[in-house]
């Protein structure tokens, strides 16, 4: 289905992906909303709608019943066009920061103003340092490594279309034992499905031969950079999420440099977790918002 020119738009479908991987894809920002799966497997949760502008993609969603659009490929020159996508959304979420940095002076003239959005940046990571965990920064997730390694029979291996009904089951395991109803367990659940068709790569891990963990996710800046989409575990097996985490890391092309592994939604626990791996830096993304709108305004 062809995406259609802006101001129409159309929800997105599978059969966009031949239109819209090739523009995604050669995006180097880094940013780990923009792939196509990404977009695809949360496009209910977003009410993605999808336009064109020339070159340009304009994505349209809406949370916490305000609408919002991402423009991966930047912002349209033409002043005009712009003035129609702000007045239209109530903010652009997920600008990349070069684009944020040439654009400020020309947003603010039009009572737009771009900031930080820290609860979406993504958290980068050296591929080596995760499959490696040297040094005194790493001294407990080695531990942790090395209770699961000391502690349990254990086999590891890449997800293939063999072995996929295994990480069904960590995944439908894992739905049970949480309490929470708000998780990405219906994106979660058609990644498994699509696998092949959306290009995504992961690992499995079996405890005494059962399936207890995967981890999946799929290339970004060009093949540089490895976002994580999804990890899942089940059980009480002490360190077996620190395993999964160096195992995948340790089997990645070494082409990966980096490793994504997405952002932490302003949840503190979520944040700590993250931040003891000590993140090489972040992948900043920026809020585009009225500026009447942004609390530093007097």
């Amino acid at each position: 289905m062809k995406i259609p020119e802006y101001p129409q738009s159309t929800p997105i479908t599978l059969d966009m992906q031949e239109e819209l991987h090739p523009a995604l894809s050669v995006i180097e920002d880094g940013i780990s909303e923009f792939t196509f799966a990404n977009l695809y497997l949360f496009r209910s949760s977003y009410d993605y709608h999808l336009s064109r502008m020339g070159d340009l993609v304009v994505i349209s969603g809406k949370k916490d019943g305000k609408k919002f659009c991402m423009l991966p490929c930047g912002l349209p020159d033409d002043n005009g066009l712009l003035g129609s996508l702000l007045e239209e959304h109530d903010y652009i979420k997920g600008l990349p920061e070069r684009h944020a940095d040439h654009n400020r002076i020309r947003l603010e003239r039009m009572g737009w103003i771009p900031v930080e959005d820290r609860d979406n940046f993504d958290y980068l990571y050296l591929r080596s340092d995760l499959a490696a965990l040297q040094g005194r920064k790493y001294h407990k997730k080695r531990n942790l490594v090395n209770a699961f390694i000391n502690n349990y029979n254990y086999e590891e291996s890449p997800l293939t279309a063999q072995n996929i009904g295994e990480a069904f089951h960590v995944l439908e395991t894992w739905r049970k034992e949480r309490t929470r109803k708000d998780d990405d367990y219906e994106a979660s659940y058609e990644a498994l499905e699509l696998i092949d068709k959306l290009g995504l790569h992961g690992y499995l891990v079996r405890v005494d031969g059962t399936p207890a963990a995967y981890t999946l996710g799929e290339a970004l800046m060009k093949g540089r950079s490895f976002a994580v989409h999804f990890e899942k575990a089940i059980g009480d097996y002490k360190g077996i999420y620190q395993f999964i985490n160096r195992a995948f890391a340790s089997v990645l092309p070494r082409h990966y440099h980096y490793i994504n592994r997405e952002q932490d939604l302003g949840d503190e626990g979520l944040r700590q977790a993250k931040m003891t791996y000590r993140p090489y830096g972040f992948v900043k993304k920026y809020k585009v918002v009225r500026q009447d709108d942004h609390p530093t305004n007097p």
